[in-house]
């Protein structure tokens, strides 16, 4: 009772650098999901093939993680740190104003790149500086935080639905479609107008349409929604800065949370066994891989020790992986042959599974306090893989298909911090855990979106579900081979149950 009464405290004391922080991950979230129900357009937009335009996904993923790197630089202040995300957010609204604009799809990837620095840094900055508010009470707020995350992801692809086009803006082609009936509808139309014309791209119009009433006009109003949207965020940080006197135009004075921050430490139980405990449980996701690796206390360890972070990491790899992939690709799927889904209810499908991940952030809570994390990874896993099997059986079913979306989000959205929580306990906090294994998730998202839409161009659409069965069940086989490394390993967990209940939930901040 106490503990709540402290940490109420706490809020009603930095509630508008808390409201700050979270809203920033709001726009981390709008980022994440848009591309999905959009990318039928966009490919219309820019005359691009499936995987030209998954490019524009890896480029994302890849600054993502550049972001993320480059984040740190700016931690080390709290003026830095609220300019780096002023200017993230600013960022992310001109990127959704300008994405209408974006005619070749390298300009498109280029610009997506940006988006994908601004979320690194946002996803960098706004974890570290409320763990240096909250510090050991910080887990409450991290889940909220990503839970702005998830209502990002949500709201996004609800705001393109109704702009989305269900006209195609190219002609079709009945030839190129009977000789492949798995092909991708729009990629045989792309096929289709190299094969019956020479005229150039600017000159196709749908019959009876003028050039500017293409598909891509009307989807440009969404992204300009998003945009203005946003816009509040990056106004919310700079009347931050400007009530802790950080503008050049105020008066230099000591930041209130700073003093926010020794208020925290002056209220910290005193007991040693405590403030010693959280630094593994929250400092090494923030380190560079590169820092990481470069310890010297890996001298003498067992062989299992690197096997545990690498069927760890590859683990995540392929359900991180599967995240991206499936809430990219899943309209293109469901607009196909054989569901050929009206486009405006196939909209829906990102949403659905977006928040799906949300509600299974929230109910992990309280079952993570009761479960192990090597029981929910399993459990994960297997529903994984089963889901995947079920909509492969069922591939003519639209309901299968909605409901396997959202037995897909449950599944997939506790699988992060139950894999890192359990790997830390295996390793007893010491090694790389976290930052490798974010490291493999990040790397997973950006190589399976490209993989996934390189084989779903040349394949079909029922290569869609065939790759998420596989790609589950290499999950579940490294998986295995990581249990089998943590009976190998000489330094079986000790840390009492209460604890990694406790770091299970303090962990989840890296969930992305």
């Amino acid at each position: 009772m106490g503990c709540d009464v402290r940490v109420s405290g706490l809020l009603r004391r930095n509630l508008q650098p808390t409201l700050t922080y979270w809203s920033v991950f709001f726009s981390f979230g709008l980022c994440i999901a848009f591309l999905g129900p959009t990318l039928l357009d966009l490919r219309c937009q820019t005359h691009s093939s499936l995987p030209q335009i998954s490019w524009v996904f890896f480029s994302q993923q890849l600054c993502l993680l550049l972001g993320s790197a480059l984040g740190g630089v700016f931690k080390r202040t709290l003026a830095q740190s609220l300019w780096a995300l002023f200017t993230s957010s600013l960022a992310i609204s001109l990127v959704f104003a300008a994405i209408p604009f974006c005619r070749d799809v390298k300009v498109l990837a280029s610009v997506m790149a940006l988006a994908g620095l601004a979320m690194g840094c946002i996803d960098t900055v706004a974890n570290m500086q409320l763990v240096r508010i909250y510090q050991k009470d910080s887990a409450v707020f991290l889940q909220v935080l990503h839970f702005f995350v998830g209502f990002g992801a949500l709201l996004s692809p609800l705001i393109a639905d109704p702009f989305l086009s269900e006209a195609s803006c190219l002609p079709t082609n009945r030839t190129a479609n009977a000789t492949s009936g798995s092909h991708l509808l729009h990629a045989s139309r792309v096929l289709a107008h190299h094969h019956t014309g020479a005229q150039r791209w600017s000159n196709q119009t749908l019959p009876g349409l003028t050039p500017q009433d293409g598909a891509g006009a009307r989807v440009s109003y969404a992204f300009w929604i998003m945009a203005l949207i946003n816009l509040p965020v990056p106004m919310a940080v700079l009347y931050l800065l400007s009530k802790e006197r950080l503008l050049t135009c105020c008066p230099q004075r000591r930041p209130l949370l700073l003093s926010a921050d020794e208020l925290t430490l002056e209220t910290q139980p005193p007991e040693k066994e405590d403030t010693s405990s959280l630094p593994p449980k929250f400092h090494p996701g923030h380190e560079d891989l590169f820092s990481c690796c470069q310890r010297k206390n890996f001298k003498g360890v067992p062989s299992s020790f690197f096997a545990i972070h690498i069927t760890a990491a590859l683990v995540l790899f392929m359900t991180d992986g599967l995240t991206g992939a499936y809430s990219a690709f899943v309209y293109s799927y469901a607009v196909e042959k054989p569901l050929s889904v009206g486009h405006k209810v196939a909209g829906y499908l990102p949403s659905l599974f977006w928040g799906f991940i949300t509600l299974g952030r929230l109910i992990s809570i309280p079952i993570s306090s009761r479960v192990k994390p090597a029981t929910m990874v399993f459990v994960n896993v297997v529903g994984v893989v089963v889901t995947f099997l079920v909509l492969l059986v069922f591939s003519y079913n639209v309901v299968f298909l909605f409901v396997g979306t959202a037995s897909l989000g449950l599944f997939l959205s506790s699988t992060f911090p139950s894999m890192l929580a359990y790997t830390e306990d295996i390793l007893q906090y010491r090694g790389c855990a976290t930052t490798v294994l974010v490291t493999g998730a990040g790397v997973g998202e950006m190589a399976l979106q490209m993989l996934v839409g390189s084989i779903f161009q040349a394949q079909g659409s029922y290569s869609f579900l065939v790759c998420g069965v596989i790609f589950g069940g290499l999950a579940f086989t490294f998986y295995i081979l990581l249990l089998f490394f943590h009976r190998m390993h000489p330094g079986l967990s000790s840390v009492p149950t209460q604890d990694k209940a406790l770091g299970m939930e303090s962990l989840e901040c890296y969930q992305r």
